[in-house]
């Protein structure tokens, strides 16, 4: 079966929380992020995320492997703040006709770039390190969401891999009845745009169907519904959130300590 499941190493120290502690103390350091602009909170955050990756069980590549997206959307913030920035204080660094790099411009830049990563990073250690099923029967048992939700969840971590052979099988069917859009860029954006669409199309009809099997096997019903397996919430659980939020608060500590800290507002 092909699925999103985890890769950490079994019997890490963290890995082995709650599904449910690992995903609210990863939204906790997440959220807590957000409140600042300055790059160097989110430098800090970074450098403590790395630093705990050996407790979840994951290695460097790994992670750098499955973080690899999050790179695509950096140096597209990066390429729309140098091009579009409305602050262009500080000294300029490089001119090119209405085009204008300034000091300030890559210093707002570095900080997206390094607050979308810090904010991201977590939940991607949370979902490498958490099995979609144990999840799912956490969110049932220990946050109380109705099973609808929880079930879907799950249907959605196991189909998003088949997302990635249909866009294979549609490439290659296209391929075999000669639509090729060669080196014509402008016929490869027209033919991704289509094939995205038919994409869409079949992942709609794919939910439409489980939404009325899940129907028809009572998930609507509002009874309560028996658990395979337990979930428990103990007090590391705990500590794992707590910990997560002194942690993010440290890192905006530092920052008002280096007086380099940009409230998101005021």
């Amino acid at each position: 079966m092909i699925g999103l499941g985890p890769v950490a190493t079994p019997g890490a120290p963290l890995a082995r929380r709650n599904p449910v502690a690992k995903l609210a103390a990863g939204l906790v350091f997440s959220f807590v992020l957000v409140a600042s602009l300055d790059p160097v909170a989110p430098a800090v955050a970074i450098t403590v995320e790395l630093a705990l990756l050996p407790l979840f069980g994951i290695r460097y590549r790994v992670l750098a492997r499955r973080a690899l997206p999050l790179l695509a959307g950096a140096v597209g913030v990066l390429v729309t703040l140098v091009l579009f920035a409305a602050d262009r204080s500080g000294p300029v660094l490089w001119a090119a006709g209405p085009l204008l790099v300034t000091s300030g411009v890559l210093v707002t830049a570095l900080g997206l770039v390094l607050r979308m990563f810090a904010v991201a990073l977590p939940g991607v250690i949370v979902f490498a390190t958490t099995d979609p099923t144990d999840l799912a029967d956490a969110l049932v048992q220990n946050a109380r969401a109705p099973a609808r939700f929880a079930i879907g969840a799950l249907a959605a971590f196991r189909l998003v891999p088949l997302l990635g052979l249909e866009w294979q099988m549609l490439t290659m069917a296209r391929r075999a009845r000669g639509v090729d859009a060669g080196r014509n860029p402008l016929a490869r954006l027209r033919l991704f745009v289509s094939t995205a669409f038919a994409l869409l199309v079949g992942a709609i009809r794919r939910g439409t169907r489980l939404a009325v099997a899940m129907d028809a096997r009572g998930f609507d019903a509002g009874f309560p519904r028996t658990v395979a397996r337990r979930q428990v919430f103990g007090p590391a659980d705990w500590l794992l959130i707590v910990g997560a939020a002194v942690l993010a608060g440290g890192a905006l500590a530092v920052s008002v300590t280096l007086g380099t800290f940009r409230p998101l507002i005021g």
